[in-house]
């Protein structure tokens, strides 16, 4: 019984450090490798190919910020009309 009482601890603790990462925490990751880039574009150390992709990857970045923002959105939004 106690092997049981303690992998279900052992289990419980361990799901949410492998659950995936939450919206805020996407954004503030997003945000912070935003500033790195903006550095980088302030001090022009990079090359025309590794600064061409950085941006590409900037652009998904912010595409991916705005579907889940737009996603949540809607979801706030029909749990609005619901109540």
């Amino acid at each position: 019984m106690m092997k049981g009482i303690a992998i279900a601890l052992a289990l419980g603790l361990a799901v949410p450090a492998l659950a995936a990462p939450g919206d805020t925490q996407k954004d503030v990751k997003d945000a912070s490798k935003d500033a790195a880039d903006s550095a980088k574009d302030t001090l022009h150390t990079d090359s025309g190919a590794a600064k061409t992709k950085r941006h590409a990857k900037r652009t998904m970045r912010d595409a991916n910020r705005k579907a889940r923002h737009a996603k949540n959105n809607a979801e706030k939004k029909a749990n609005d009309a619901a109540k």
